[in-house]
């Protein structure tokens, strides 16, 4: 499986400019034939949460059609990093699924807010599961502080998941939590994890890059810098199976203790 990573920068508060980088970005795919691309968080507005009664999108239906359209075109899955959705009287920071048929697949509304992001003040917490199946396998999909709860990640992999995905907005001031975070879920959970993260500033924030690729033993097969690049790697997905038989951890909890 051919996973691709767009770590990309940002426009701040300007989702039609970062419609049509990605829109670029995709282009240069064309005739590479991967299976996945993944987008990082809050891509079309960035961190502009004051403005997001205006700028973010009603059910997230432009954002939809928009990749839904792309996926169609390059023939790939995408996991479509997250966007700010309007439902009702609330706005959400949702994840996007759709295959490459361009049928929607899963929608995911990040569980966890984060305070020292204002996020909270903003955005209303989901309360989705974060599961879902693309390309036979079945993944689970989370975004940004959401990796700081390892009981959250277990939960859909005692369900089945074998890929952890995570998209970001996460601050340069702590790339060392986010690279160790990212490769604990992978080691305790013996599950790849695919994670982009965007670089670039905004007017609070300088953003940290380093979006990673790390297989279930918690090796790093790639991993990316501070700047916008897209990032490949090929994956074997068999590894899961076999780190999970070498080592038992499923079988070896005593779930009546905790």
């Amino acid at each position: 499986m051919k996973i691709g990573l767009l770590q990309m920068d940002v426009a701040f508060g300007q989702p039609e400019k970062n419609r049509q980088h990605v829109e670029k970005q995709f282009k240069q795919l064309k005739d590479q034939q991967y299976d996945l691309i993944i987008l990082p968080e809050l891509w079309t507005t960035g961190y502009d949460l004051t403005r997001l009664d205006e700028i973010g999108e009603i059910e997230a239906e432009e954002s939809i059609e928009f990749l839904k359209r792309l996926a169609v075109l390059y023939r790939v899955h995408i996991i479509g990093g997250s966007v700010a959705n309007k439902k009702k009287d609330s706005v959400f920071n949702t994840m996007i699924v759709v295959n490459d048929q361009g049928e929607l697949i899963h929608l995911y509304d990040k569980l966890h807010l984060f305070k020292l992001m204002d996020e909270h003040k903003f955005l209303s917490a989901g309360e989705d599961s974060p599961s879902f199946d693309l390309a036979s396998i079945q993944f689970a999909g989370f975004i940004c502080y959401d990796i700081r709860f390892p009981e959250w990640i277990r939960k859909p992999v005692l369900e089945g998941a074998e890929v952890i995905v995570v998209v970001a907005q996460w601050p340069q001031p702590r790339t060392v939590h986010w690279i160790t975070l990212l490769r604990a879920r992978a080691i305790e959970n013996q599950s790849y994890v695919f994670a982009c993260n965007r670089v670039g500033e905004d007017p609070k924030n300088v953003f940290g890059g380093n979006s990673l690729i790390i297989d279930p033993w918690g090796e790093i097969i790639v991993q990316g810098s501070t700047d916008e690049k897209l990032l490949t790697a090929h994956i074997d997905m068999s590894l899961v199976k076999k780190t999970r038989s070498k080592i038992p951890v499923f079988d070896d909890r005593r779930e009546q203790f905790y």
